[in-house]
Formats: structure tokens, sequence, C-alpha cells
């Protein structure tokens, strides 16, 4: 620590300069169109690397926290085990690797750079296609559901965070089975919409809402939020329920993107299923 405090009295003036560079390149990111033309810029090397440094710079400031989150997200990846696996036998007499069958990956990822205060919000991670990530694939933390990624360079990627107006997350209420989509009005950031639920079913207040696994993007059980509040729809049998989100999007800095191994496989399968059954 003393070490760490000495080298800061020693380049002080160097680092205070690169502090300030960092803050005007974010500054002026920010208010770029974003994204234009389905490209987003935070996705290019040359801004991803200054957002990079800047996350260098200012990290050793959140050790104490950074370490916290750490320990949260290992308990998360032990409990998400049994998730990453689809049983392929039932049997009970015997427990051995042949009868699962690996099902979904895990690849970390550090938040470089993000926003939360607009209508269409998104995140940049330090981890690209060459890391094999691609659009597409879920991203969640040690708290929950985070987004999907929508965009990919060579060392970065940029994800299409749950505070975006066509999210459309598959989700459902654990205790029930109903399940819908999940939306965000672009309001609140710490407050989502759970759309599609039959005004017939019975939603109580503090129900916890989990991703359905339905959407091959993320599999059944991954925490979204608990239910704040419940309206009637005017002129639809649905409910109009407010989920409170289990993550804190503003200051988010560590995610883990999901790949599910047998999406083509389920993709082909349905894609070869008839619509409409002729009469």
């Amino acid at each position: 620590m003393r070490n760490f405090i000495a080298f800061i009295k020693r380049f002080r003036v160097f680092l205070f300069f690169a502090l300030l560079q960092g803050i005007t390149f974010s500054i002026y990111f920010s208010y770029l169109q974003f994204p234009k033309y389905q490209y987003l810029t935070s996705a290019s090397l040359f801004s991803g690397n200054i957002l990079k440094l800047r996350n260098n710079l200012t990290k050793h400031f959140y050790l104490n926290y950074n370490n916290s989150i750490l320990q949260k997200e290992n308990i998360a990846l032990m409990d998400s085990i049994p998730s990453s696996f689809i049983k392929l036998d039932n049997g009970l007499v015997k427990i051995n690797d042949t009868i699962f069958n690996y099902q979904y990956e895990y690849t970390p990822a550090i938040i470089i750079n993000s926003t939360h205060n607009k209508r269409n919000n998104y995140f940049t991670l330090n981890v690209g296609s060459k890391q094999n990530i691609e659009p597409g694939m879920g991203v969640f933390s040690s708290n929950g559901v985070v987004g999907v990624i929508h965009n990919c360079s060579e060392h970065f990627s940029v994800v299409k965070s749950c505070l975006t107006k066509d999210i459309n997350i598959d989700v459902m209420i654990e205790e029930t089975g109903d399940f819908g989509l999940l939306k965000w009005d672009g309001e609140d950031s710490k407050y989502g919409t759970l759309w599609g639920i039959s005004n017939d079913s019975k939603v109580k207040k503090g129900s916890k809402i989990i991703t359905r696994g339905g959407g091959k993007i993320f599999p059944r059980g991954i925490i979204v939020g608990r239910v704040s509040k419940t309206q009637l729809v005017e002129g639809k049998p649905l409910w109009d329920i407010s989920v409170k989100f289990s993550e804190n999007y503003k200051s988010l800095q560590r995610v883990y993107i999901i790949k599910n191994l047998l999406k083509k496989e389920q993709e082909k399968l349905e894609s070869d299923t008839p619509v409409n059954n002729p009469k």
C-alpha cells in the first residue's frame, strides 16, 4: 500500500492529466449518436482502448468494492453450474459424467463504459470476437440479468442492456409459472415491466421474476427482479406488472457472457416445425 501511495505521489501530475483526458473522452463518446447505423462507436478498437485505459486508472480506488463483487460472482457461478447442463438420462441409481451434456459456457468480462439515463442504454465490455463473443449472447451478473450482446469488434463488444426499448427477454413468475416478456418504459432504471400475464392469474407483490429459458439465450432460473406492483391494463385482460430489477445498472462493473452451445440445434428443430397444421 505504501508503494502504491508513493507511486501516486511521484506520478500525480501525469495521472491527473490522464484522468482529465479520460473524462474528456468519456463525455465526448457519451454525446455521440449512439448507436448509429447499427454500429456502436465504443466497440471500435480506438475508443475501446481509451475506455479501457480510463478503467485501469480508476479501478484501484474501488478495490474493496470489487473484491466484494468478486465474492458474490464466485457464489453465483457455483450456484449456476447445475443449470449449465441438460440431463440426458432419467436414471437415479448412478450419477456420472456420461448422463449429462454440457449446454452453456460462460466468459467473464468487465464493463469499461456504460449509460443508464437514456431511452436506450448500452454497456461496452473488454472482450470481443477474439474471445468467441457473438451478437445475440446473453449477459448476466451475480445479481441478475443484464442484457444481450448487440455488436462486437475483435477486442470489444457492446451490450444492449435491460434498459432499452426493445429488449423483450423471456421471463416468468417463479411462483406460478406464468410467463411473458420483460420490457422497459424508459423512465426509472430501477424498474422494468412484465408484459403478457393474464389478469386471471394471481400475482403477488414480491414474487420472484426469473428467466424462462425458452428464448435460447438464457437458461431457466436467472433472477431478473421481483414484482413491485400490479394494475389492470385498461381494455385488455392483462396485468401491467412493475418489476424492480435485482441489479443496480448504475454501479455494475463485472458480468458474465453466456453461450448456449445447443442453440443451433434448437433453432433447426423449431424451423422444421410447421406453424399451422393443415386441416
